[in-house]
């Protein structure tokens, strides 16, 4: 028979005592926080807003991992939302209100969101797929302001200098104007909602070209100074969740971009760079002293054979602009046996500047049986019925899918200048194949972009060598980053 000491009995009660100690505090603990949580409610309810009046408008989009990125933060806000009361605010999707390409960029779904929320709501709350949101926090926000007034609301970014990507616009002072930090969530009352809705269905949308969303809209709401400015709201953070800085903060972001699983492998990517005889000795040169080396399968594609290279003269005479038929000729180079057999094909431009390991990183969030067309997205003619397409100084990513579709539809170039991006725009459109769109993509330089917003970033590509150091630029923004080593060398193990 086993036996028990009277002294090992007495520890086991003493562990028993202290076990059910902290149990008791932390129920405690998790009971006051709720207790606490609610009181907090209740002022806000004494000041008149009820979580059931906000609507928040998660900018999702129809990509799988998209949509599962998006699914995942409604099932949070309803969660928080549950803890505090028994009704919850009204949680939508961006990508699943209606069957129109042009819903991204807001404008168009405003009347939509004016009919269907003006009489019970008082916010539209718009955030992107990875921003974090503290309901109470939030809420304590927006009890502020007074809900019967037009508010527009977020973390103003500016430009430091008037940049192309906004038409030049406050080139005298181009500080002076403040637009969202999407990344930060932004808010609208319905008071300004209605009236822009209004405003939509009566004056036809002026702009053929949607490029930097954020912009354009606080464009639109100010209206030469006849609508609201946007009005900064500190709570509405970029910061990492688990900074000190964050506890105050409504909302935050996750401290590094979504690993999805082991990087794509090199073997599964080719690159294919669109040159031309003028630029082999100016441009093509920088690429082999930056992002040559982390390409396993790279082709330069120009008007001219030349062998120290190399480059590959596809029978497309040299354009001045558009390069469609070069980019449709590399598009049938890809499914032929004269490259390997890859998963993804990568078409860049001989200014391009890119982190191919950070490519591969984001890619294996991406399933390569489905047809994933992936960059930064531009629209053309959006509130008219137009289409979105992949703007092609930042990098055109397509999975061997995508590319067998386009060419399978027949769709082709009307001329070999025709701009390469907006005529494949046009093909996946007809197609209802969607844009996936990535901000870490980008067309212009790190000038053109906020300094905020490159702060909260892990950016991708950069586009075009004007005025700066395309070298010193890749050095500092793109340059192979010990994250993503640390993520390969993992996978390395894990295969032995």
């Amino acid at each position: 028979m086993l036996s028990v000491s009277p002294h090992s009995g007495h520890k086991v009660a003493v562990w028993l005592i202290l076990f059910s100690f902290l149990i008791i505090c932390f129920a405690a603990s998790s009971s006051e926080k709720r207790s606490q949580n609610k009181d907090e409610i209740h002022v806000i309810h004494k000041n008149k807003l009820d979580l059931r009046e906000i609507v928040f408008v998660i900018q999702s989009q129809s990509n799988s991992f998209h949509v599962k990125q998006a699914q995942r933060q409604r099932a949070d806000l309803l969660k928080q939302a549950h803890s505090l009361t028994v009704n919850p605010p009204v949680v939508l999707l961006l990508h699943s209100l209606s069957d129109n390409e042009g819903d991204w960029s807001i404008l168009p779904l405003l009347p939509h969101l004016s009919h269907s929320f003006e009489k019970n709501s008082s916010w539209i709350v718009f955030l992107e797929e990875e921003t974090n949101v503290n309901i109470v926090t939030l809420l304590h926000v927006l009890v502020k302001f007074n809900k019967s007034k037009e508010w527009f609301l977020g973390k103003p970014l500016h430009d430091e200098e008037s940049t192309i990507i906004h038409h030049y616009a406050f080139a005298k002072n181009p500080s002076s104007f403040k637009y969202p930090d999407f990344a930060a969530a932004w808010a609208l009352s319905l008071p300004l909602v209605v009236r822009l809705a209004n405003k939509v269905r009566n004056e036809p949308l002026k702009s053929d070209f949607t490029i930097d969303l954020k912009h354009e809209i606080a464009l639109y709401i100010w209206d030469n100074g006849k609508g609201p400015h946007l009005t900064a709201v500190p709570q509405l953070c970029t910061e990492p969740k688990d900074s000190p800085i964050a506890r105050h903060c409504a909302t935050t972001l996750s401290k590094e971009p979504p690993v999805c699983g082991v990087p794509v492998k090199k073997e599964d990517l080719f690159v294919a760079v669109k040159t031309c005889r003028k630029f082999h000795s100016e441009r093509v040169p920088v690429i082999k002293k930056t992002w040559e080396k982390d390409a396993l399968f790279l082709e330069y594609y120009s008007d001219h054979t030349d062998p120290s290279i190399p480059t590959i003269n596809l029978g497309v005479p040299n354009t001045e602009r558009g390069h469609c038929g070069k980019t449709f000729a590399i598009l049938q180079r890809f499914l032929s046996s004269a490259v390997p057999n890859t998963k993804w094909l990568v078409i860049v431009d001989d200014d391009t500047l890119i982190s191919l390991p950070r490519l591969r990183v984001l890619l294996s969030c991406y399933d390569p049986s489905e047809p994933v067309c992936l960059g930064e997205r531009y629209g053309y003619g959006l509130s008219q019925g137009g289409y979105s397409y992949i703007t092609g100084g930042g990098g055109m990513v397509f999975s061997r899918e995508a590319v067998v579709q386009i060419l399978n539809s027949g769709c082709k170039c009307y001329s070999n200048d025709a701009p390469d991006d907006m005529v494949l725009g046009m093909c996946l459109n007809s197609l209802r194949l969607p844009i996936t769109h990535s901000p870490l993509f980008h067309q212009a330089r790190p000038e053109d972009y906020a300094t905020d917003l490159l702060a909260h970033q892990v950016p991708i590509s950069f586009h075009k060598h004007w005025n700066i150091d395309p070298v010193g630029v890749f050095n500092k923004w793109l340059r192979d980053d010990s994250r993503t080593k640390t993520l390969d060398e993992r996978h390395k193990r894990s295969e032995l």
